[in-house]
């Protein structure tokens, strides 16, 4: 496991990072498509389902599948961090550790889904902040919060000074011949 890692953070980081990306703008269409059904077609939230949902209703109500695309992001995020480097590396650790607690969230939603018992007496699966805020909005919150730092450290990791150009060990940086000079 050890050299595959090592492998996906030199070699193969590009690409590894451009279906991780692929990924992530999969997921944010699918809740952008939700959002748009409610505030710009009025649709009822129930029926709201994003783009897969429609054909699919039994997949998005999956707390399986949410859970599943939020251990996703977080092994992601965790398995190409140490491509990372300098400043690229602090925003991708934000990202980590946001999604760590959105994970967290989605956590708490599977138990209940498959234990039966839902927290604070509600009466569907609810997560913490859920409380305070409708899912709906809370997740777009929290992908939001998640990938605008991924997008800032995809940025300066293409982008390094020279001391990080020379820490990395793959060759994600754009023309890193302009960069060193």
């Amino acid at each position: 496991m050890t050299d595959f890692v090592a492998r996906l953070n030199s070699q193969y980081h590009r690409p590894a990072m451009i279906v991780f990306l692929l990924i992530v703008l999969a997921h944010w269409a699918e809740h952008l498509a939700q959002a748009a059904q409610i505030w710009v077609f009025g649709w009822d939230r129930p029926d709201a389902r994003g783009v897969l949902g429609l054909p699919f209703p039994w997949l998005i109500e999956s707390e399986w599948l949410h859970y599943g695309y939020a251990i996703l992001m977080l092994a992601g995020l965790w398995l190409l961090r140490t491509g990372m480097v300098g400043r690229a590396r602090t925003w991708w650790l934000i990202a980590f550790w946001i999604q760590a607690w959105h994970h967290v969230e989605h956590l708490a939603l599977l138990l209940q889904a498959v234990g039966g018992r839902n927290l604070f007496g509600e009466p569907v699966p609810t997560s913490f902040v859920q409380l305070l805020i409708p899912r709906v909005e809370l997740h777009l919150f929290y992908n939001a919060v998640v990938f605008v730092p991924m997008v800032i450290a995809m940025y300066l990791h293409m982008r390094p000074r020279p001391a990080e150009l020379r820490e990395m060990s793959c060759s994600c940086a754009r023309t890193p011949q302009l960069i060193a000079a």
